[in-house]
């Protein structure tokens, strides 16, 4: 039996690694963690139900839900579906604004529109969300299609690595686009988890 203070977060899997993390430096024993696939980025009017779906099958089972997403590409629809529950999320429009935070990202939006951004996640998983999931691999001519626009790669670094810099330039020497690396850290979207304890 759940302990009466025992808090469910809901969240998206590309930021799973992140969030253990917070949980483990806090030392919050209280949490419990579920996570979506990150995949449904690709798919992002999927993501209302699915996170309706498993608000749904633990409601009765903690004392409190929190939801580790941002709006994610659903164009409200997330909010709206909240709507019907005492439950926050994450502020933001997604993941690089939580991670950045709403001031500095506006920056980073307002210095070169034609932004394309990279997280620890998307780099690691670049090969499969980028060029397998957008169907690059199997149609090369949808890269410059995809990415005519964008002007720049901006890698929102969570912390440093040298190994994940030097693939995040390699993405965007894939892309054709310009780099730099802002580094972020996990302050953010700590103080934005610490909504979720109070």
């Amino acid at each position: 039996m759940r302990d009466k203070e025992d808090i469910l977060i809901i969240g998206c899997g590309a930021i799973a690694h992140e969030i253990n993390e917070i949980i483990k430096l806090n030392n919050w024993k209280n949490f419990t963690l579920q996570c979506l696939n990150a995949d449904l980025h690709n798919r992002p009017k999927e993501l209302p139900k699915k996170i309706k779906e498993a608000i749904e099958s633990h409601l009765k089972d903690y004392s409190k839900i929190f939801l580790a997403y941002a709006d994610c590409g659903t164009g409200g629809l997330i909010d709206s579906m909240l709507k019907d529950y005492d439950i926050e999320r994450l502020d933001g429009a997604h993941c690089y604004e939580f991670y950045a935070g709403s001031k500095t990202f506006k920056e980073l939006s307002n210095r070169e529109i034609g932004t394309f951004y990279l997280t620890d996640f998307l780099v690691k998983n670049f090969e499969r969300l980028v060029i397998d999931g957008l169907g690059i691999s199997q149609h090369p001519h949808l890269r410059d299609e995809y990415f005519k626009n964008y002007k720049n790669v901006v890698y929102l670094a969570q912390k440093p690595n040298n190994d994940l810099e030097l693939k995040a330039k390699a993405c965007a020497d894939y892309l054709n686009l310009d780099f730099t690396i802002h580094y972020t850290g996990l302050e953010n979207i700590e103080n934005q988890l610490n909504k979720a304890i109070k």
